[in-house]
């Protein structure tokens, strides 16, 4: 979702709450007796803000935490395979342009196929898996008198591994989702919240609708601020393959 689509949906709620607004103090007047009736309401109201806040910050440090988690993954990947790239020179004369490829054709399919799916929360498939295991066969020495080459050959299967355990990463990463339990406390938590300021029969009206207009459109961005973080490699706000084109682009 793009920023004025955002900014739609979230001035699109505040003036459907202010219509709301309008619409309760013009069906149900507030009477001159109610107002001291309101202490018991404004408690109740408190307390599901203060619960709601807690659901709020719970969902954001997750999805936050998520897609953190999988920036670092990607980062890690791209710098290892850069250094199974440069490790390369120092291979037999042979191997060094096989390995070259086979890490450029690596690059250019988690790039060109698995950032799309990673985007559209597709799975991927293990076609990326055996790009990596033909890096790891080119990059074989199996004979060699200069230890200089052997050294090479193990360093650059150590990096191999890196490469193995940050794609285990960023796959786990891009499948994490928010529990179906936190979007319903999200969801329910924010339409009450809403609902309680319904609750107070605040004599000036424009006052009431400056509130509720804030606090729902508030509540919106932050639900959509949650939705997009929600997708780790999302368009929007999900770790970007910058660091692959950056070294292989």
């Amino acid at each position: 979702m793009a920023l004025l689509e955002t900014l739609v949906v979230v001035l699109g709620v505040a003036l459907v709450a202010a219509l709301s607004v309008f619409a309760k103090t013009r069906l149900f007047p507030v009477g001159e007796d109610e107002e001291p009736r309101e202490d018991v309401a404004e408690y109740i109201a408190m307390m599901v803000s203060v619960l709601y806040a807690v659901v709020l910050g719970l969902c954001l440090v997750s999805v936050w935490e998520t897609r953190s988690a999988a920036s670092d993954h990607v980062q890690a990947e791209a710098s290892a395979l850069h250094q199974t790239y440069l490790l390369a020179d120092a291979l037999p004369l042979a191997q060094r342009e096989p390995v070259r490829d086979a890490a450029r054709t690596y690059a250019s399919h988690v790039v060109d196929v698995e950032w799309p799916a990673m985007a559209g929360r597709e799975p991927l498939d293990a076609s990326g898996w055996t790009l990596l295991d033909q890096l790891r066969r080119a990059g074989e020495v199996t004979r060699s008198d200069r230890v200089s080459e052997q050294i090479a050959a193990q360093e650059l299967l150590a990096q191999l591994g890196y490469v193995d355990d940050a794609r285990r990463g960023r796959e786990a990463a891009a499948q994490e989702r928010l529990s179906p339990v936190l979007w319903t406390g999200l969801l329910i938590g924010g339409v009450l919240t809403l609902a309680f300021m319904f609750l107070f029969g605040i004599k000036r009206s424009t006052t009431h609708v400056v509130m509720v207009m804030g606090l729902s459109g508030f509540i919106a961005f932050t639900v959509l601020l949650i939705h997009q973080l929600d997708s780790p490699f999302g368009e929007m706000l999900g770790a970007g393959p910058d660091a692959f084109t950056r070294y292989f682009g």
